[in-house]
């Protein structure tokens, strides 16, 4: 079964999992962080929070029937989340010998929350340098390398962040999003006609309303979630039928 663990805090959610982790190793355990930024801020959460809390939504359906138990907070029990149905969609697989379009890879990174950089380090990192394609996928253990030949993907190597170096190779990867945010048009759409609706003519100057009109991602975009989809549920809907613990 699932058991939910809503801590007051962080700090408490931190002192959970290690606990779980020295007296129930065998225990599979989830965390959802909340977002590490102040409600509507000039800053989107970090990437690396965001990864862990789309990786941890991708895990709960696949751990049905099987004991588990998630830790989180308050902050991030209170927050709506991208519907369940939403995410299922949002997912590409990927196996060495198969065809890609890099551009259609790079596409579904930049829509769904992984930050394009020079080297990747963390969770929602990507990088691109000719056929070869760096990214940190949300729940895994490290990085990977893509490497493409034309349109053919040769193989998928994990590799040190901090090396840089390869070690082994996979013989396939599952793509989840690593944000909030599914900035395709249907999104960019829904975005531009509730946010007219709610604050009105959008003048010039407005430098949000226009980057995403233009399909870019926008520092502190996730503040306003609920213009971005159809419809958001709560975590409670997400675990279903579990049995919730809070910590007093």
């Amino acid at each position: 079964g699932r058991l939910v663990y809503i801590a007051r805090d962080a700090s408490a959610a931190s002192a959970m999992r290690d606990m779980l982790g020295f007296f129930a190793p065998e225990l599979a355990t989830l965390y959802l962080p909340a977002w590490d930024c102040l409600p509507y801020d000039r800053l989107s959460p970090q990437t690396a929070v965001m990864s862990e809390r789309m990786a941890t939504l991708a895990q709960l359906p696949l751990l049905e029937g099987t004991p588990h138990i998630l830790v989180t907070t308050i902050s991030a029990a209170a927050q709506r989340l991208p519907a369940r149905n939403t995410l299922a969609g949002l997912s590409m697989a990927l196996k060495p010998g198969n065809s890609v379009d890099s551009n259609a890879l790079t596409g579904f990174l930049s829509s769904n929350g992984y930050s394009r950089c020079s080297t990747v380090m963390e969770p929602g990192d990507y990088a691109v340098r000719g056929g070869i394609i760096d990214l940190y996928a949300p729940g895994s253990d490290a990085p990977v390398r893509l490497d493409l030949f034309g349109d053919t993907l040769e193989s998928i190597r994990p590799f040190e962040p901090e090396s840089q170096r390869t070690i082994g190779q996979l013989s396939e990867l599952t793509l989840t999003a690593a944000g909030e945010v599914h900035l395709d048009d249907a999104a960019v759409l829904r975005f531009r006609r509730g946010y007219v609706q709610a604050f009105g003519t959008v003048m010039d100057d407005d430098p949000l309303y226009t980057a995403v009109s233009e399909g870019a991602r926008y520092q502190g975009m996730e503040h306003w979630l609920p213009l971005f989809h159809e419809e958001l549920e709560t975590l409670f809907e997400h675990c279903g039928a579990a049995l919730y613990v809070a910590d007093d």
